[in-house]
């Protein structure tokens, strides 16, 4: 992480990019101090934005967890967590096994030509394997999911009576319905972001996990509509090569994000901060090598 001091923004987003050798829209970054010309010369204030490169957050977090001592996080460790390490060692083991028979029971002076019209075939075949044995490792772990996220709402006053869980490329898809379902949701979908927050602080922290929270299909509801109020906006950054969007709450901005990038992949799609605290999304050619 890197914190950049300069005259405006848009100098401190590039020097942030050359000082962490990665272009701008993969900067991650939080403004400290917007930049002031003062009165008269005096009271000038400079850009100041604290940044970091999404590609080395990653290996950051990484790092920081493989340096915690194993004797400081035991007492943290749950009996979930064991079962999961297990089942995944399991997998891998066997993985690791077969390939071991296999490659003892090649013949030493079998034909190359056997070999090379063989070698497409078996790896399709470990390759299908692999897959299957991966989808085994995520359904037990979205049944124990499962499990604990029913525990959870056992103990809440809502009415919930389904609780799904479905695990599938590093994400766990939940769904969650009921008489009370409304009202978890809440006014304007603050239960449902407390909520979303809540679950992927764990499941983020314990499996490695992102999620998608579906509430009685709440969530698909709030992405029909950002996405027919998007559409003037789409017009407008088609018209005039960039735009950007109203002010939004919580995870409509999220989808917001998506939505744009989706439909703008070669532009800069990235959520603002205002003044205030606000968070809008923001269209344009803001360091775009493609852009004429």
């Amino acid at each position: 992480m890197k914190k950049v001091e300069a005259p405006t923004l848009e100098e401190a987003y590039e020097k942030a990019a050359t000082q962490l050798a990665c272009s701008i829209t993969d900067l991650e970054y939080e403004v400290v101090q917007y930049p002031s010309k003062g009165i008269l010369g005096f009271l000038k204030k400079k850009a100041i934005i604290v940044a970091t490169c999404k590609s080395s957050a990653k290996q950051e977090e990484a790092e920081v967890k493989v340096k915690i001592k194993k004797e400081d996080i035991a007492p943290l460790i749950s009996e979930e967590e064991s079962v999961a390490s297990e089942i995944i060692t399991t997998v891998k083991q066997e993985v690791l096994k077969e390939e071991s028979e296999s490659l003892d029971t090649l013949p030493v002076n079998s034909e190359k030509d056997a070999v090379l019209d063989s070698f497409f075939e078996s790896k399709s075949d470990e390759s299908e394997e692999e897959v299957e044995k991966e989808n085994i490792v995520y359904d037990e772990l979205a049944l124990m999911i499962e499990d604990q996220l029913k525990e959870l709402l056992s103990h809440s006053c809502f009415e919930i009576d389904v609780v799904e869980v479905d695990v599938r490329d590093d994400t766990a898809l939940i769904f969650i319905d009921g008489d009370d379902a409304a009202l978890l949701i809440g006014k304007e979908g603050y239960r449902y972001n407390a909520l979303s927050y809540m679950l992927f602080n764990w499941l983020h922290t314990k499996y490695e996990l992102f999620i998608k929270l579906e509430i009685a299909e709440f969530l698909t509801s709030q992405q029909e509509m950002i996405r027919n109020y998007i559409k003037p906006v789409i017009e407008n950054v088609e018209k005039h090569g960039r735009g950007k969007t109203r002010s939004l709450d919580g995870i409509l901005v999220q989808i917001a994000l998506e939505q744009l990038r989706e439909a703008f992949p070669n532009k800069y799609v990235a959520v603002k901060t205002g003044r205030e605290g606000n968070k809008f999304v923001v269209i344009n050619e803001f360091n775009n090598k493609n852009h004429a």
